[in-house]
């Protein structure tokens, strides 16, 4: 795989699509050339004109971070996964899992009271979501999940003092 090249995985089919450009305008798709002329709309909305046919694109959901991405073309969504080189050459050594980004706890970060605990056993959590309240040098900090997933063991109880690097929240 070369620098300009992506996989786009369709994650419902799971299907492949070989990704490679020589511009902004032209490129292939599982080796069958194509040529584009794209207009930016707003942000996240796109006219795209390949092969004298037209489409709208509206960008849902993006997670570079997560390379998740949710689209609409012409009124169809998609979700997509992009895997670039490093991600191939992690696959094909089989480590791929190493850049995974599940996690299966979550520990303190520093010393401190837990004030509130906003997640519950069972319960399917999003990145980004409060999970409890530290109060650590009489400040607030809401620690957060940093990936998706399920809450399996809540291991403390509001109310009570808790370590640095000690067991938190598990998850499935």
């Amino acid at each position: 795989m070369k620098n300009n090249q992506l996989t786009a995985i369709n994650t419902e089919t799971k299907k492949e699509y070989a990704i490679s450009w020589k511009d902004q305008t032209s490129g292939a798709i599982n080796d069958n050339p194509f040529s584009v002329d794209i207009e930016k709309i707003n942000d996240r909305t796109f006219h795209v004109i390949k092969d004298n046919k037209s489409y709208n694109v509206e960008i849902l959901s993006a997670h570079p971070e997560e390379k998740n991405y949710f689209i609409k073309v012409n009124g169809e969504k998609y979700k997509f996964e992009l895997k670039d080189q490093f991600d191939q050459l992690l696959k094909e050594l089989g480590l791929e899992n190493l850049a995974s980004s599940k996690i299966s706890e979550i520990k303190a970060p520093m010393p401190g009271i837990v004030l509130a605990i906003e997640a519950s056993v069972g319960q399917e959590v999003n990145k980004g979501d409060t999970l409890l309240i530290l109060e650590a040098m009489k400040m607030e900090n809401a620690l957060k999940s940093p990936t998706e997933g399920v809450v399996k063991e809540i291991c403390i109880e509001q109310g009570v003092a808790v370590d640095k690097n000690q067991i938190l929240i598990r998850f499935e």
